[in-house]
């Protein structure tokens, strides 16, 4: 439920939503996202890049939660622990 949907038909282009998924798990993820971009330096130095970059807050915490979300089944995948390095 975080991946981004375009809405663009012909020469028209919407704004990118995220939508579908799990509510439930969407929010937990966000609030564990929160704590993340404090703790963790990966997220952290990701967060401000985009927000950096001139993306809104929102988005720039939706797209670390995509990323954490592509780490962690990566590591589930291979079956590893953290890396730090793993970006």
């Amino acid at each position: 439920g975080v991946a981004p949907i375009n809405r663009e038909s012909g020469a028209f282009k919407g704004k990118r939503m995220i939508r579908g998924g799990r509510h439930q798990i969407r929010t937990a993820m966000f609030m564990s996202m929160m704590s993340a971009m404090q703790c963790n330096p990966v997220f952290k130095a990701t967060y401000q890049r985009l927000v950096a970059a001139g993306k809104p807050k929102k988005i720039a915490i939706i797209a670390c939660v995509r990323k954490m979300i592509v780490i962690l089944n990566s590591m589930v995948r291979d079956g590893v622990y953290w890396d730090p390095k793993m970006n």
